[in-house]
């Protein structure tokens, strides 16, 4: 129990560093040691399947889909923030969430999932008994995850055309 409570605090430190840390390039390495902590506490489930494909997949090549992204877009600060009031808004609301989680879990004591389910997800960490799972009881989030990611690339790769094409116009009119 204290190994868990430990990795927990560990989990929860790094995602924090995703969300507080400025530069995105930081939020991302705090992103991949968070994901290697979630892959530890697998392990400590005897879920080695599921903790290899958390290093191989996520934080492995979704990372370096992120640092692409990131390299691409290549994020500068802005000088002026117009939204400065979304900062103390998602404070509240994080802190609003957080709150409704906590209540919620106070509130019903049983599990989300019931434990044979969670029995067939866990259980060695077998290619099998994920699949099983994963495409038949949960297939539309796993298509909906794809959907995602693929919309995010699309904006990526958009946002960037868009930049190099004005930055082409505006010195093709300083040359002339």
């Amino acid at each position: 129990m204290l190994s868990f409570v430990i990795l927990a605090v560990l989990l929860i430190a790094g995602s924090i560093g995703v969300v507080s840390l400025k530069q995105p390039v930081h939020a991302a390495l705090s992103l991949v040691a968070s994901l290697m902590t979630l892959a530890i506490v697998y392990i400590s489930l005897e879920a080695h399947f599921l903790a290899g494909i958390q290093v191989i997949v996520y934080a492995g090549a979704i990372m370096v889909l992120f640092l692409f992204v990131i390299m691409l877009l290549n994020v500068q600060e802005q000088k002026e923030n117009k939204f400065a009031w979304m900062k103390p808004a998602a404070y509240i609301v994080g802190a609003l969430t957080a709150i409704g989680l906590v209540a919620n879990i106070l509130q019903s004591p049983t599990p989300a999932l019931n434990a044979e389910l969670i029995d067939t997800i866990i259980a060695g960490g077998t290619a099998e008994g994920v699949a099983q799972v994963l495409f038949n009881q949960f297939v539309l989030g796993f298509q909906l995850v794809g959907v995602l990611l693929l919309t995010g690339i699309v904006g990526a790769t958009s946002l960037v055309q868009r930049k190099a094409e004005i930055a082409k116009i505006e010195e093709d009119l300083a040359n002339a």
